[in-house]
């Protein structure tokens, strides 16, 4: 379970973050998309402890943030926008260090499973530099899954993946949450939002302006087709239609 309470994150003087409230239940797959400079990956990056956050508190599975963030780290797991790796690591070496970190038991059998379904068998002894963005990012995704997070965060999963990387994914995002993970995507693929997740957020300028289900955000703005896409939503909401 993911909770967030008035979340705030400013750099010298400028809001990025403006009392952001919000609640992730296990199961529940939440999309969080907003134009650019919107917030979005400063909120995940305060969400998963890579940076500070000014005011707030954020409690992950229970536990707070800053007052117990080993306990909180541990699980969750945060896939970026950009992969990074160790550049004198390969492949498997990555996922072995991933497994020690985490303490994860018979982490070798799981890391080879997770490679088999990515299709990074072939790539067992290749370093990063030998990998293509999609592999990349596979990998990065592998590393994730490894010890079995109870909160799952992506920010732009699909980049540099082909097409049936992307399908894999995207079957992994569902059946994380069907096991009862709690995950958060966020995405510039609106389809992909639309097809997998159960709530969507959208935020502009650091702050909540529409959160629900499809339904419900399309009842909430008046005359829109009951049929509307995220996209015509998003559009409206975000005051972008009319560049449409």
């Amino acid at each position: 379970m993911i909770e967030i309470e008035g979340l705030v994150k400013t750099y010298e003087g400028f809001t990025a973050v403006d009392e952001l409230s919000l609640r992730v239940t296990e199961g529940e797959i939440l999309g969080l998309v907003g134009p650019n400079g919107a917030g979005k990956t400063t909120t995940l990056r305060c969400l998963s402890g890579i940076i500070p956050y000014t005011a707030g508190r954020i409690r992950i599975c229970g536990f707070d943030l800053q007052e117990q963030p080993i306990e909180a780290r541990r699980r969750l797991a945060f896939v970026a926008d950009e992969p990074h790796l160790f550049e004198h690591l390969t492949v498997s070496d990555h996922m072995t260090l991933f497994g020690r970190i985490y303490g994860v038991a018979d982490a070798a059998a799981k890391a080879r499973r997770l490679l088999e379904e990515n299709d990074l068998v072939d790539q067992l002894h290749a370093f990063p530099g030998e990998l293509s963005r999609g592999m990349k990012q596979k990998l990065i995704i592998s590393c994730a899954l490894l010890h079995e997070p109870r909160v799952l965060i992506f920010d732009e999963p699909l980049t540099g993946l082909d097409p049936a990387s992307m399908r894999r994914t995207k079957r992994t995002i569902t059946k994380t949450a069907a096991a009862g993970a709690t995950v958060i995507v966020s995405s510039h693929m609106l389809h992909l939002v639309e097809a997998v997740c159960d709530r969507i957020l959208i935020l502009q300028h650091g702050q909540k302006i529409l959160e629900g289900t499809l339904q419900e955000i399309r009842a909430s703005l008046p005359d829109l087709s009951g049929e509307a896409d995220l996209e015509e939503i998003f559009l409206r909401a975000t005051g972008h239609e009319e560049e449409d």
